[in-house]
């Protein structure tokens, strides 16, 4: 950390504080050449997903969103509240390892399509007529034909 009086880089830190939220640190330090004092802040830094849709159009990683889609899907079913905060977590946690910060929108459908097939069916078939954008029931038949054939897994 540079010294904003004489640029040196050699400081010691007085005090540590964290903020409010505990999303800053707050450091006193001392520039070990002219002795004066400063406060620098260190903050995380976020990183932003970009998704990438299908028609090409790129739009910031909303996590509410992906909620609220499972929330859709699994509307009067046995799932837990609980169980889809879970999934939302894994899948954001998947995505934020991952080596590229954009990612196709397809990748984030086929994680929520995996998770949801092994909890619930009825949900998993919910969210697949919205994601694979059925046109007619018999593309409708196709996907519930290929679950039952799989037999669910």
């Amino acid at each position: 950390m540079k010294c904003p009086y004489c640029g040196s880089s050699k400081s010691r830190v007085l005090d540590k504080r964290n903020t409010e939220n505990d999303s800053v640190i707050r450091r006193r330090r001392v520039c070990l050449s002219c002795q004066k004092r400063y406060t620098t802040y260190e903050r995380i830094e976020v990183i932003n997903l970009t998704v990438i849709k299908k028609d090409g159009r790129r739009e910031q990683f909303d996590r509410t969103k992906l909620e609220r889609g499972l929330l859709k899907a699994c509307e009067k079913r046995m799932v837990p509240r609980e169980k889809i905060k879970q999934i939302c977590d894994d899948i954001e946690i998947r995505l934020l390892n991952k080596k590229s910060t954009e990612i196709p929108s397809k990748t984030i459908g086929n994680m929520v399509m995996r998770r949801l097939k092994k909890i619930d069916q009825v949900a998993y078939v919910r969210f697949a007529s919205v994601y694979k954008d059925f046109k007619d029931v018999e593309s409708f038949q196709k996907e519930l034909a290929a679950l039952l054939k799989k037999g669910g897994n």
